[in-house]
């Protein structure tokens, strides 16, 4: 009688596997089969991830469908969801296409960062991902139609790395428990390598005084018995990273590490059990004290260059005090109080800030009247007065008197978070001579593995004897760590120097244009001046309209405008404003529209001239004015004042001392423009300008070989920004400026464009003798190592003392002050 065949069961899930399916997962070096196509994914996932010890310890399957993923592929499920992405990803402009900041734990060298970077970039639906390696933290674009976060964070741990999003504190726990890891090792290492020292003293010593083999031989399995510890834990993070690399069909810098260590140990290994030849424990020791001592400091220095930019996003308090049914006119209503955490608060909120206390959020004042001190966001030194519906930035603080503010932003909208993605596009774009050093890095490693196998074919022919321990030296000596420490460190440093005095960069080419620069360009209003435009008079030129209506007027045509001039003639006008239909502005030169089936238009002499029938005259001082008209005659005329800013001539004055060219490009009337640069010293003033016109001549300074750097705060400078070789823009500028620039100066004091000027300079400077360092070095040790003239335990030094010396010249940047 036949039994039917015992069922067969899917090895992930437990469910009955249909007879006619087959399907199976390599586990362990047998195929266990999967009931479905789901079951195989997730299952192929968790052991390409190395977790698949989940199999072996798991005492039963799971009762429900959604307890077949293991609870760390769960978590990442949670990151797809809209309202915990609020904390940490932001958007680009197009609601799908999302960007997020992440920490990646297990980078040790350049050679992981490409590996990232790679197989981020092959994902379909990832746009671009760029990873800092300087603190290990990657910038990820993706479109949201096409995969999902929890995908990208998915993908990353199948090669062997971990990934989530980037918080401050959780970065800061990460470093701390790195760090701990590293002295263990390093206090293991140095602790029993000194004990193997002394054997290896006494039997070199021994070479040249006597000793009895039998005590040499019991050195060597002592020294044997130091080592292991050394080997399977100090030593296992280069293995570790090695193996990982080698999976990935890539060659990494742990990769001849892990070689040198690995060839010493066995050569000694096998000389002490037959009994004779040379023993190698006390460099093994040594090559990873040395190894972990350089990787410690490097470890310090990523902390110390990490907190600058950090302390943006711990300026916010934790707890906030929000009001519950607050009403203007209530005047009891503020003393219904709570306290809430931060992260719970809402848009629409109101919150009481206290004398003292910290903004929590960005939001408008809708009652009180206290000086805000901005100098940490903005580096204004001086409180700035605000009051009833003026905007404040979380993270200032408020300095006189109680203020009620509504939530306006939260999360990745604030004004901090915005900051904080420009230094993080910053530090993740790359200048052209950082690209140069990536791609010699890439393939330096295999090239110095070629050498390594050429010198050790040599010597094993020629002399037997010295072959492994040149052969170990050469492996060592050759890690291009310095190399791939040159740029990164450099540019780390350069942007928290940058975030201090508030000049962000957005493109990968700022440092180098900016330090390259011939020719620096300046609009007038609002960024030589300080655009604080006041309204002194108004000149009436017909008697059919008092000042209040010509005001009511003006203020109408310019409510949807951004710039100065607008914000001047709104804030001197109160009360309702008239409905304009068919507004129309013409950039650079004023607005049109109908009010009350009358046509209307604002602007400069020239703009009114084109549209109003009659002339007028236009003999008043020399203040900035503009007119108001209809079709039939001019009707008033609005006087203008602004004052230049305090920092604006000494800007001047040490661009003039680098030997640059400056530049006043204005749309403003000749004598204005003319005035303004006579007061700051300016050598070339072109006045009258309308955009094109601006664009033009900057085109015209490129062909003849100018490099310029357009600074401006307008709608109108948004066409020459986008032409220029660098743009910068005034953070309290208008969005389409800032948009189109390349740095961004949120501080608003222009003087910082000479010290982003010389941080540029001093930045490629270090990077260039970085490069230098780190290929003289190569070039120097790797034939002194080939011939000979470096023991293995010299090697370790070498190696390791190249690499400090890049992130030592690299800090000197954070010794710059302004």
């Amino acid at each position: 009688m036949n039994k039917s065949a015992a069922p067969i069961h899917c090895f992930h899930c437990g469910l009955p596997v249909d007879k006619s399916l087959n399907i199976f997962v390599e586990y362990q070096g047998e195929n266990k089969p999967m009931c479905c196509y789901g079951c195989q994914a997730v299952s192929q996932a968790i052991i390409d991830s190395g977790m698949d010890e989940f199999y072996r310890y798991r005492t039963s399957n799971p009762e429900k469908p959604e307890e077949i993923v293991p609870e760390f592929l769960q978590q990442l499920k949670a990151y797809d969801s809209t309202s915990v992405q609020k904390k940490f990803v932001s958007s680009t402009g197009d609601e799908n296409i999302l960007e997020v900041s992440l920490i990646l734990e297990g980078i040790t060298c350049a050679a992981c960062v490409w590996l990232n970077e790679k197989h981020l970039n092959s994902l379909d639906g990832v746009i671009s991902a760029n990873i800092n390696y300087s603190n290990h933290r990657a910038r990820v674009t993706w479109d949201n139609n096409k995969i999902q976060l929890s995908d990208i964070l998915e993908s990353i741990s199948r090669i062997g790395y971990l990934a989530h999003p980037f918080d401050p504190d959780e970065h800061q726990r990460i470093l701390e428990k790195e760090r701990k890891q590293q002295i263990r090792r390093l206090g293991l290492s140095g602790l029993l390598g000194m004990q193997i020292m002394i054997f290896a003293v006494a039997m070199y010593t021994g070479e040249w005084w006597g000793i009895e083999e039998s005590f040499k031989q019991s050195f060597r399995w002592i020294s044997l018995a130091l080592t292991i510890p050394v080997l399977l834990f100090a030593s296992s993070v280069f293995f570790k990273s090695a193996y990982r690399d080698l999976r990935n069909m890539r060659v990494g810098m742990d990769v001849p590490v892990s070689l040198g260590i690995a060839i010493a140990f066995s050569a000694s290994l096998l000389n002490t059990v037959q009994g004779s030849g040379e023993v190698y424990f006390d460099s093994v020791a040594m090559f990873t004290f040395f190894l972990l001592s350089a990787r410690y400091f490097e470890l310090g220095t990523r902390k110390q260059t990490s907190e600058a930019t950090e302390a943006l996003l711990n300026l916010k308090p934790v707890i906030a005090t929000r009001l519950r049914n607050y009403h203007e006119t209530a005047s009891s209503s503020i003393d219904d109080q709570e306290s809430v955490a931060v992260s719970e608060l809402e848009l629409g909120d109101t919150l009481l800030v206290r004398p003292g206390e910290v903004v929590p959020a960005d939001g408008t004042i809708i009652d009180g009247s206290s000086g805000i001190n901005e100098s940490l966001i903005t580096g204004e030194s001086l409180p700035v007065t605000k009051s009833k519906g003026d905007a404040v930035i979380g993270g200032s603080t408020n300095t006189e008197n109680p203020l009620i503010i509504q939530v306006s932003k939260l999360g990745e909208d604030t004004v901090l978070s915005s900051i904080q993605r420009l230094i993080d596009e910053a530090q993740h774009t790359k200048p052209a001579i950082a690209k140069l050093a990536d791609r010699i890095a890439s393939w330096f490693v295999t090239v110095l593995l070629s050498i390594a196998a050429i010198v050790a074919y040599y010597w094993y022919t020629v002399d037997p004897s010295q072959w492994l321990e040149i052969t170990i030296a050469t492996l060592v000596v050759s890690c291009p760590c310095a190399l791939s420490l040159a740029t990164p460190t450099a540019i780390t440093a350069a942007s928290g120097q940058l975030a201090r005095i508030g000049l962000l960069p957005k493109r990968a080419h700022a440092l180098e244009t900016l330090a390259h620069a011939t020719d620096f360009v300046f609009d007038k209003t609002g960024t030589l001046t300080e655009g604080r435009i006041e309204l002194e008079d108004i000149i009436l030129t017909s008697g059919d309209f008092d000042k209040e209506t010509a005001l009511m007027l003006a203020a109408s045509l310019e409510m949807s405008s951004e710039h100065p001039i607008a914000r001047a003639i709104l804030s001197a006008r109160e009360g309702e404003l008239k409905t304009v239909k068919e507004l129309t502005h013409t950039t650079g030169q004023g607005i049109q529209g109908v009010i009350d089936d009358k046509h209307w238009y604002i602007g400069n002499a020239d703009f009114i001239q084109q549209h109003c029938r009659d002339a007028f005259d236009d003999s008043a001082d020399t203040a900035s004015r503009i007119y108001l008209a209809n079709e039939k005659q001019n009707i008033a005329i609005f006087v203008l004042s602004d004052s230049v800013r305090n920092e604006a001539r000494p800007l001047i004055e040490q661009l003039h001392a680098e030997n640059k060219n400056t530049w006043l490009m204005s749309g403003d009337r000749a004598e204005n423009a003319q005035s303004i640069s006579d007061q700051l010293g300016i050598q070339h003033c072109l006045a009258d300008l309308k955009p094109e016109d601006k664009l033009s001549k900057v085109k015209q300074l490129q062909q003849q070989g100018a490099i310029v750097v357009m600074t401006g705060d307008g709608v109108n400078d948004a066409p020459v920004l986008a032409g220029a070789d660098l743009s910068i823009a005034m953070g309290k500028g208008t969005q389409l400026a800032a948009a189109t620039a390349d740095m961004i100066l949120i501080s608003n004091n222009i003087e910082h464009i000479y010290h982003g000027y010389q941080i540029a300079i001093k930045t490629l400077s270090i990077i260039k003798q970085n490069l230098g360092w780190a290929l003289l070095y190569n070039v120097t040790a790797i034939p002194a190592a080939a011939t000979g003239y470096v023991e293995p335990w010299l090697a370790a030094i070498g190696m390791s003392l190249s690499s400090l010396v890049v992130v030592i010249n690299a800090l000197r940047l954070n010794r710059l002050k302004y």
